[in-house]
């Protein structure tokens, strides 16, 4: 099976290929067969034409990081400090997710990816007390049809009394082998395994070892937050800088809490960084440390984090990364230098590519996706750039990321499987709501109930 998408604007993201006025993508399958001009002659006998109206081909977006299981809590946490999180949530609504609850969530918030323009998803699940838990979502991500790297976490309760605390309990090889011979078994799958560990900041020494050597062994990203309160093992990271655990299977979520010199020295090592800077601001784990991994030259990616807390949007997490250090930047030019810069200090190109190849990078998965590159898996969206909020476009790119949202999100294709068309998501999602609802009221009324317990206590 061939498509031929045809008359757009393409932006490849392949420094190679450049940018297409009036350009062509021929798909074959599931992987992108050429990318150029009047592909007809080249293979395309037979394809499907896609007509896309001068609109504009990117590759698929990639959210690098975000809790999904938090869909049926969307906007409960809007108005919570970090701290304040961490105890609802995790010291407490966590707790009564059943797997069928982890099941609607992870899938409908999956779907919610596709239809802004998301492809691929690197979903860190870290509220799975149980095998049937795991299975659950990764039966929701396997459902949805997008393209993930399901990070298998762990909870994060208040032990119980004779229990140990979380930040003392490694990582569960039983799992990790449970998991590689049964769903997420295949490395060329739709849906992969990484491990979503605790690492310094939220375990001792040496969990965190173990839990970075089980990762080594396996062949998996390994994916840690990093700042949010103090460090369970202060100066864990300079043991594993001394064990050879970096590389660019490390990645790093936040970040807030590193040095400038570990910052340079990790970057050095090809450690990838996802960012969530609208969800940082908003709890307050600190300013984004976008700035500071671009001097280092380290890989910035950006991730939605919490949709309990922010919309699923990646164009408006791109914009917020983007802004949010421009402003920095011109701050600091003001302050040392008495102006603000000649010119902005990040171009919008950087930007869409935080979430495209820098994403993929993030998840392993550059040689894949990220790209509009012949050989490349076809994970592609139309943004249909003729509509009132985007046009006249002058710069597609700078279009793109400063105008464009899920209202242009016209079609989406995974693997070359059409999942939106004519801004359409093509799944059912009827019961599926139905089922959210149910789940999130369900949840969230008995915080409710625990909060007036709490208040009638005082």
């Amino acid at each position: 099976m061939k498509t031929l998408l045809t008359n757009a604007t393409v932006l490849t993201l392949d420094p190679d290929i450049g940018d297409l006025t009036s350009g062509q993508v021929l798909v074959e399958g599931d992987r992108i067969l050429a990318v150029g001009h009047d592909l007809s002659a080249e293979g395309a006998e037979g394809a499907e034409v896609v007509d896309c109206r001068g609109g504009i081909l990117i590759p698929g977006l990639v959210n690098a990081h975000m809790h999904t299981w938090q869909t049926a809590l969307r906007g409960v946490a809007a108005n919570w400090t970090l701290l304040e999180y961490f105890g609802h949530v995790h010291r407490g609504l966590a707790a009564l997710f059943t797997p069928e609850d982890i099941h609607v969530a992870t899938r409908l918030g999956a779907l919610n990816q596709l239809n802004c323009g998301a492809t691929t998803l690197g979903d860190w699940c870290h509220n799975n007390p149980t095998p049937a838990h795991t299975d659950a979502a990764v039966r929701g991500l396997q459902e949805s049809g997008i393209r993930a790297v399901f990070f298998h976490g762990s909870p994060k309760p208040d032990p119980k009394p004779g229990q140990p605390h979380f930040s003392e309990i490694p990582h569960p090889r039983s799992e990790v082998e449970r998991l590689l011979a049964g769903p997420l078994g295949d490395p060329q799958g739709r849906v992969t395994l990484g491990l979503a560990i605790l690492g310094p900041h939220y375990s001792t020494l040496d969990v965190s070892l173990h839990d970075f050597e089980l990762a080594k062994e396996f062949g998996l990203v390994a994916s840690m937050h990093q700042g949010g309160g103090k460090a369970v093992s202060p100066g864990g990271w300079d043991v594993i800088e001394e064990r050879g655990l970096l590389g660019p299977d490390i990645n790093i979520v936040h970040g807030q809490s590193l040095d400038d010199g570990q910052l340079a020295r990790f970057c050095e090592q090809g450690v990838t960084f996802s960012i969530a800077p609208e969800n940082e601001m908003t709890q307050g784990h600190g300013f984004p440390i976008t700035g500071h991994v671009r001097r280092h030259g380290g890989v910035v990616s950006l991730g939605v984090d919490l949709e309990s807390v922010i919309s699923g949007d990646m164009f408006a997490v791109a914009r917020a990364a983007l802004g949010m250090q421009r402003s920095l930047d011109n701050d600091a030019s003001r302050r040392e230098q008495g102006t603000i810069p000649a010119t902005s200090t990040i171009r919008t190109r950087e930007a869409l590519e935080w979430i495209t190849m820098d994403g993929a990078r993030a998840l392993g998965l550059e040689d894949r996706i990220g790209s509009l590159t012949p050989g490349k898996q076809a994970d592609i969206v139309l943004l249909d750039s003729n509509l009132l909020n985007m046009q006249p476009v002058s710069d597609p790119v700078s279009s793109v990321v400063m105008q464009a949202s899920l209202a242009n999100v016209d079609s989406v294709m995974v693997a070359g499987e059409f999942h939106k068309r004519h801004g359409r998501l093509l799944a059912d999602v009827a019961d599926g709501l139905s089922e959210l609802e149910a789940s999130g009221h369900r949840i969230y009324a008995e915080l409710q109930k625990r909060q007036q317990h709490e208040e009638t206590a005082q």
